[in-house]
């Protein structure tokens, strides 16, 4: 697939053109801010941004980022000197010494840059002793420093942390949008980006790496397998379940809820006749067909359940007793035809 320069207008990014016209004129008037602090879902976009402003505050070309200068070219491999990416999240959460690594780093001039960035992404899994070091790097910044902090909720962050940055909050882009973007960009062929638009919920990352990769795919349908699985056991299948998912790490189970909350809302959708709202397009007759046993007032009390574990998890509780409250909280259907 061919992409499209960075030097047009968009910064050869999908959905958020409002955040590119406010961050392309500041670079535009030289009137940066020291730290930005990008919210969204995940993989709304976020890093995506953040390396986009990298590059037009350091391009060389004559229209920042022109993605063909040496400069964009380095922050583009990851192997600038000057722009560091230290990646978060619940499974692995910033520690107190990446953010001591960064504070010796802003205190040195840049090598080649005009000036030296930080991205730090998923900053909401952060250790407090990581927080709290981070703040005092923010609060007196040097001048030739930049970072540019992601988060997924900003209410998991220190209020004095986003005090001091300047917060763009990203939401996700029409599917529609996400599919222009996908073939304009990417090349993906229509039919293909809007399918994996509409399978994507606004998670343009997603998007993009399954039109790289197949297998995300295949992930996706084995994600679904393991909730067939679910439903369809016993109390004491579901609790042996619980225990052989639990083994497959963090992650793993973050990327099952998350499916499973888009898959029950998409059953809830399809419950009260809004099928135009449904994302799963593809699983449409999987779908009329699961959800005729189901009232309303179930996938309501479901949905909320797979939020709340959802949230227990991202709040490090025990991430096998999370699952088996899950499991024996979501009901099994007692309706025979809906």
């Amino acid at each position: 697939m061919v992409a499209v320069t960075e030097s047009m207008g968009n910064w050869g990014i999908i959905g958020h053109e409002w955040a590119v016209r406010l961050l392309a004129g500041s670079v535009a008037r030289g009137r940066l801010s020291h730290a930005y602090l990008l919210l969204g879902p995940p993989r709304v976009g976020k890093t995506a941004l953040a390396l986009a402003l990298a590059r037009a505050v350091n391009c060389t070309g004559e229209a920042p980022p022109c993605g063909a200068c040496r400069s964009c070219g380095l922050i583009t491999r990851g192997t600038h000197p000057d722009v560091r990416v230290i990646e978060g999240g619940e499974a692995r959460a910033i520690h107190i010494d990446q953010v001591r690594e960064v504070q010796r780093q802003v205190a040195l001039s840049p090598v080649e840059a005009r000036r030296r960035v930080i991205i730090l992404t998923d900053l909401q899994g952060a250790t407090p002793e990581a927080a709290n070091c981070l703040l005092k790097t923010l609060e007196e910044p040097p001048a030739h420093v930049m970072l540019i902090l992601t988060a997924t909720q900003q209410g998991r962050l220190l209020p004095t942390i986003v005090s001091r940055c300047q917060v763009l909050s990203l939401r996700p882009p029409a599917w529609q949008d996400l599919a222009t973007g996908l073939q304009e960009r990417w090349g993906v062929p229509p039919e293909l980006a809007e399918r994996l638009a509409r399978l994507a919920a606004g998670r343009v990352g997603w998007a993009v790496q399954a039109a790289r990769d197949p297998s995300l795919l295949e992930e996706r349908q084995a994600l679904l397998e393991r909730i067939q699985a679910v439903m369809s056991a016993d109390t004491l299948g579901r609790l042996a379940l619980a225990r052989d998912l639990t083994a497959q790490g963090d992650e793993g189970l973050s990327a099952l809820l998350d499916f499973w909350q888009d898959w029950w809302r998409d059953m809830l959708f399809w419950r009260v006749g809004r099928q135009d709202l449904v994302t799963n397009i593809d699983q449409e007759a999987a779908l009329e067909t699961v959800v005729r046993p189901y009232d309303v007032p179930q996938l309501v009390a479901g949905l909320r359940a797979l939020g709340e574990a959802r949230r227990r998890l991202i709040s490090n509780a025990n991430p096998r007793l999370t699952l088996e409250v899950l499991f024996l909280t979501l009901e099994r259907p007692v309706h025979g035809n809906g």
